[in-house]
């Protein structure tokens, strides 16, 4: 019990750094979009992503891990994360930070609607129950009108089921690579990318000196919030992990009402909640089965 408990704690300690992480990406990218488009955002996180990442493959002598002959799921698999961070970082030069986030946790539940056509998985009641309640969550929170309906919403919506796709390919991805390898391509196929979209019409603005800090805290924060999330999984299940993940929304909430005067809409926070309540049906479903496939195969 000692030990659970303390691996529990090992859990939320590292999801505090990935809220601490996410957040800051969240701020930095409002501040950094004053100046610099998406793409150029984009393509210089990519750039401060891939030194970090090579400076690391170096120092642990690990490039023996990094493999090139899946190339085309990761070109697939970038290409998604690449337009779904790009709606995102629009998203919050937009629209309330709280609303970005609360729309962002939809992801999980587009993933559920994907997997059936994607990775062949089956669609069970308790699925098609979190993917409705989702659904309800998501009107909620937007209240789309004439009035209320923006390009900020259409985006942040658009960002959660590009990062949708994202964890589907990386699935797919994780069964015969590890993170050295996916991050290493994240990052370079990204830059290649962002250069291109933002060089497209042969103009792109180099920071000055007041964005650069902000640079430098997306590119890290971003590799930073991954990390942070994927040792918080490797020591405790989803249905601890994902309760701490969802205290980034109230989190942001507040740091956007601080550092920017938005008001603390009880909606998206009603909407949120309806959100995290489809997502925790879904993980309970998903540790119900394997917890009966594991009871299945010990009674043999």
């Amino acid at each position: 019990m000692a030990e659970q408990d303390a691996q529990i704690g090992k859990a939320a300690l590292w999801m505090v750094g990935a809220i601490v992480s996410f957040s800051s990406m969240a701020i930095a990218g409002r501040e950094a979009g004053l100046t610099l488009d998406t793409f150029e955002i984009m393509t210089y996180r990519s750039l401060v992503g891939l030194v970090i990442v090579v400076a690391i493959l170096t120092i642990s002598q690990s490039w023996h891990k990094v493999r090139r002959d899946r190339l085309g799921l990761h070109l697939i698999r970038n290409a998604a994360h690449f337009t779904g961070q790009n709606l995102w970082f629009f998203a919050v030069t937009l629209i309330p930070l709280a609303q970005v986030f609360a729309l962002e946790f939809t992801s999980p539940l587009w993933v559920l609607i994907l997997s059936p056509l994607l990775l062949g998985e089956r669609m069970t009641r308790p699925k098609v129950l979190a993917a409705t309640l989702g659904f309800i969550g998501i009107l909620i929170v937007a209240r789309p009108s004439p009035e209320t309906l923006n390009a900020g919403i259409v985006t942040a919506a658009g960002s959660a089921i590009f990062f949708a796709l994202t964890i589907i390919f990386t699935k797919r991805l994780t069964r015969h690579e590890g993170i050295a390898s996916i991050l290493l391509w994240l990052t370079l196929m990204q830059l290649v990318m962002g250069v291109a979209m933002a060089g497209w019409d042969g103009d792109i603005a180099l920071p000055d000196a007041a964005t650069s800090p902000w640079l430098l805290v997306i590119g890290c924060a971003g590799l930073a919030a991954h990390f942070c999330m994927t040792n918080a999984l490797s020591v405790a299940p989803a249905t601890v992990v994902v309760p701490v993940d969802f205290a980034r929304l109230p989190t942001i909430a507040i740091l956007g009402m601080i550092l920017y005067g938005e008001a603390l809409d009880l909606w998206i926070l009603l909407g949120a909640c309806v959100i995290f309540a489809a997502n925790y049906i879904n993980i309970l479903d998903a540790a119900g089965r394997l917890s009966g496939a594991n009871g299945a195969k010990k009674s043999h």
